[in-house]
């Protein structure tokens, strides 16, 4: 909400990835020199093969006012310093599928050509589409592992709560609702208490109770060094794309 639908322009090759912009009142070319031309603060958005290419092709046409915000997975911002004219201005972005509905997670860095002004820029637009961070580019593919991918660990968390419900007797439709909710709660109250989720899960457990009962069988299947382990492996795998 902080920019005008009439103010973007976005570039694809073929109308079928355009539709979407125009239905949101995005002005669309398939000329990416013209989204050059007409912007200052330009994204990114392709496969990491195809980024290459892109870059080849804009090269002329980036001058000192452009700000370019990359958000192609693996490619690094000194690939992207090198493919661009010296001294550009280059973000590097780590977003996640949340974002669709305002309410991602994500973190960017920033080339030596980009200042204390990009960085606040970049965060201010995107902070109307959740949490933004900026980090050290080491953390981006740990941000992949943690959050890119995580949100699949937490669906699948959720199904089998939801699961867990409907084998008790609830209805499935009913049973996910709650777990999403759940969830929901849950990181609300990490997110606005500050305090550490191992405080707010002793907050749920009693003595004897129902929590400390389901948390034994938890820890019985290993449930943290699982999810440990998920995102050390997803990550690596971050790490392993962007070699290639």
């Amino acid at each position: 909400g902080k920019v005008p639908a009439s103010s973007i322009l976005a570039s694809a090759p073929s109308d079928k990835n355009l539709d979407t912009w125009r239905e949101s009142g995005c002005r669309t070319t398939h000329c990416n020199l013209e989204v050059l031309q007409e912007s200052t603060l330009v994204f990114l958005a392709t496969k990491p093969h195809i980024l290459p290419g892109v870059l080849q092709e804009i090269r002329p046409a980036v001058g000192p006012h452009h700000i370019i915000v990359s958000l192609a997975a693996g490619v690094t911002l000194q690939t992207l310093q090198r493919l661009l004219p010296a001294r550009t201005k280059v973000l590097r972005l780590m977003p996640n599928l949340p974002c669709v509905v305002q309410a991602g997670a994500m973190v960017f860095a920033r080339g030596s050509g980009a200042g204390e002004g990009e960085a606040a820029l970049l965060k201010s637009l995107l902070s109307s589409c959740g949490l933004c961070e900026e980090v050290p580019e080491s953390y981006i593919n740990i941000h992949t592992g943690l959050s890119g991918s995580g949100v699949a660990y937490v669906y699948l968390f959720a199904e089998a709560l939801a699961e867990g419900a409907v084998k008790m007797g609830m209805p499935g439709g009913l049973a996910s609702r709650i777990a999403a909710q759940t969830l929901l709660g849950a990181a609300k109250m990490m997110l606005e208490t500050g305090e550490h989720p191992a405080k707010l899960r002793g907050d749920v457990c009693t003595p004897g109770g129902t929590t400390i009962h389901a948390l034994h069988q938890l820890e019985k299947g290993a449930l943290r060094a699982t999810v440990m382990n998920a995102v050390e492996a997803a990550t690596n795998r971050a790490c392993d794309v962007a070699e290639d």
